[in-house]
This record gives structure tokens, C-alpha cells and sequence, in this order.
């Protein structure tokens, strides 16, 4: 059973590159498949997204959508069309603690941690990157309270 995988916009993809090429060897129909994966992803526009199209013997095709990156989706919340070029000097964004938890819950299975407070400080740790603080305060210090405590009632 062939697989495709692939990174599209969401609710944009198109018949052109990356999928029409990767498509069209396999003898599938290509806009039934682009409708699909467009109709799968709407809720991820501006943001890309990795899709997997499983086909079988008979041409039939089943798509599964993961979900974006973290650094989509802390973009998208903050509301910001790239990170910082600079993100130790250059702040760019601040999140609050329950947009991060938030995307910690949508990202929870692909992250490494099992529990919620480790998934927001993995979370956290990449809005540094971004040149985004948390609350106000940059990473390090918002994982410090993290850790001591001060967000425990807002992690429920």
C-alpha cells in the first residue's frame, strides 16, 4: 500500500507541488484527494501542516492530518507571521500561561513529557527560541515559576 507524505498549507493545498507530482505515478484521483485534505486542515490555515495519503490496490486513499509544529501554533496564538531574527535581544510576542497550556494539550502526544506541567515547560521552552515571553517574562523565568508552583491552579 503506497504512502504519501507531505507538508501542506493548510485548507490550501493544490494539485501542483508537492502532491500532483507525488500523486500522479499512483493513478489516484488527484482533486478528490486535494478536497479531502483541504477539507481536513481548514482549521490550520496559514499554517503548515503534515498530511500522510494511504493508497490501496483499488485506488481508494485514506488521509490523516498530524498537527503543525510548535512553533506554528505558538506563532498563530501570538498572532505573528515568523520568530524573532534575534530572539535574545529581540522580543516579538507575549503569550499568556493558558495560551501556552492550550498548545501544550494539542501538541500532548508528540511531546516527550506525560504529564501537563513538563508539556508547558517543553512548550515554554520554545517560545524562547521564537523571541516570544510568556506572561511577560522571558523562558527561563516563566519555567521557574512553572516549576515552583505559581501556575499549578492554571494547569487544570
Amino acid at each position: 500500500m503506497p504512502e504519501v507524505s507531505v507538508m501542506v498549507e493548510g485548507g490550501k493545498a493544490s494539485p501542483a507541488a508537492p502532491l500532483g507530482p507525488a500523486l500522479g505515478p499512483l493513478g489516484v484521483n488527484i482533486p478528490a484527494i486535494v478536497q479531502e485534505i483541504n477539507n481536513q486542515t481548514k482549521d490550520y490555515a496559514g499554517m503548515k501542516v503534515p498530511v500522510k495519503i494511504k493508497i490501496d490496490s483499488k485506488k481508494n486513499f485514506t488521509v490523516s492530518v498530524g498537527s503543525p509544529p510548535i512553533s506554528s501554533l505558538i506563532l498563530k496564538e501570538a498572532n505573528i507571521k515568523k520568530g524573532s531574527a534575534n530572539p535574545k535581544t529581540e522580543i516579538i510576542g507575549n503569550l499568556s500561561f493558558e495560551q501556552i497550556v492550550k498548545i501544550a494539550k494539542i501538541k500532548a502526544s508528540d511531546l516527550s513529557s506525560y504529564k501537563l506541567k513538563s508539556q508547558v515547560s517543553e512548550i515554554i521552552g520554545s517560545c524562547n527560541s521564537l523571541g516570544i515571553t510568556v506572561e511577560g517574562k522571558k523562558a527561563q523565568d516563566a519555567i521557574k515559576d512553572l516549576q515552583e508552583g505559581k501556575f499549578d491552579s492554571k494547569l487544570n
